[in-house]
């Protein structure tokens, strides 16, 4: 039976293949497209041995993790091993707490750029340094793992494979990042829209509704005044990075920071008016 570099035993078996499993979609190269997933994998490689990674990484792509839950501080998930039992694993990080929160969607309420973004379903990358900033750093800096595994090391190839399945899951919901912090996303949406100017601003042509007997008189006559239509501010603007959301984003990066994310800034900074 293999054993690890401290002399422990550990499964060295071929996994039973899994029909239905969750499989990663990309099938090589990096796990994870949005800034985010990609901050939150960058974040692994630094903390865990990269081997065990890889090992993780192989059983992601194969689709042995049978499912996985996300609760506020904890992921569990079940991963099909060599053995016919699929193996338990647990994830958790420090969620935080209801005062922290408060403060966060104060901070985050506070800046349109951040209220604007999660409302529509976004996340800027300016956001993460809004978090460090109130103390409460968004990607985790350690993980406590558990498997049920006979390998003592930690990440195991089980524990890996889950953590690569929940990067990507993030690529298709930024909030369960949010969420595994403690605030899911229709909690924190209202909490969001709850705070000062977190409501459309009430429209300045809107007119109320009256039976047309009692408008007869006045009927043709306009509700504002012509200077007030010409001054009224368009609706909708288009965002001068569209382009980047409208594209597929290349898997270049500059100092570990997706180069979609740095073009972001650039182009809105070419979007702003000139001063």
């Amino acid at each position: 039976m293999p054993v690890d570099p401290t002399g422990r035993f550990f499964e060295g078996g071929q996994a039973i293949r899994v029909e239905g499993g969750i499989a990663v979609r990309s099938k090589r190269g990096d796990i994870g497209s949005r800034w985010w997933s990609r901050r939150f994998v960058d974040q692994l490689e630094r903390i865990c041995d990269g081997g065990r990674l890889s090992r993780g990484r192989a059983y992601a792509r194969k689709g042995q993790v049978l499912g996985f839950d996300l609760t506020p501080g904890v992921i569990t998930g079940q991963v099909q091993g060599s053995r016919p039992d699929p193996y338990e694993v647990s994830i958790t990080i420090g969620a935080f707490g209801d005062d922290a929160w408060a403060g966060i969607v104060s901070a985050l309420g506070a800046q349109a750029l951040f209220r604007a973004a999660l409302l529509a379903g976004d996340m800027p990358t300016e956001i993460v340094g809004l978090f460090d900033e109130l103390g409460h750093p968004l990607f985790p800096e350690s993980l406590e793992m558990e498997c049920s595994c006979p390998d003592w090391g930690r990440p195991c190839k089980h524990l890996s494979a889950v953590l690569y399945v929940l990067a990507e899951a993030f690529d298709d919901d930024p909030f369960l990042v949010l969420a595994w912090r403690g605030r899911d996303r229709d909690t924190l949406l209202a909490a969001l829209r709850a705070t000062p100017g977190g409501e459309e601003p009430a429209d300045p042509l809107a007119v109320e509704e009256q039976p047309l007997e009692d408008r007869l008189r006045d009927f043709y006559a306009p509700a504002v005044s012509l200077g007030r239509l010409r001054e009224r501010p368009p609706r909708t603007t288009t965002p001068p990075e569209l382009l980047l959301r409208a594209v597929d984003p290349p898997k270049v990066r500059v100092r570990h920071i997706p180069l979609v994310d740095v073009l972001r800034q650039a182009y809105r900074g070419l979007g702003r008016p000139p001063s």
